[in-house]
């Protein structure tokens, strides 16, 4: 009996460009073991995770436009009027960042993401 044929497509073997493919595996089985097996979920702790991640986003844009507008500062790229309205610009969104930080709970040192091997994003 012929069965028609499958448009889906076979599962792939990944594929591990590296020389060390049993470090990276043995990694990957530690941080799998160190997951929990179940999650609990509730509306509050999906809430208070998105806020969480969300400003921790906004609070990386906020000092890269920082360092940046030093930058144009000490570069004397920038006119007085310019300077006055960046500076206010700032300081306008640390105040709606502390603001939303209140709001949901959190603290400057909860804004921050662990990226394993690289370390904390902030």
């Amino acid at each position: 009996m012929k069965h028609p044929p499958d448009d889906s497509p076979l599962p792939v073997e990944p594929e591990i460009e590296t020389e060390h493919a049993g470090e990276f595996v043995a990694e990957l089985r530690r941080v799998a073991d160190a997951l929990p097996e179940r999650i609990n979920v509730d509306a509050q702790s999906i809430e208070q995770g998105l806020a969480k991640l969300v400003l921790t986003l906004i609070e990386l844009i906020r000092r890269l436009l920082e360092k940046q507008a030093i930058r144009r500062m000490e570069g004397e790229g920038l006119t007085p009027e310019q300077v006055e309205e960046l500076g206010l610009a700032l300081m306008k969104l640390e105040a709606k960042m502390r603001e939303l930080k209140g709001q949901f709970g959190l603290e400057d040192e909860e804004l921050n993401l662990d990226l394993g091997p690289i370390g904390r994003l902030i």
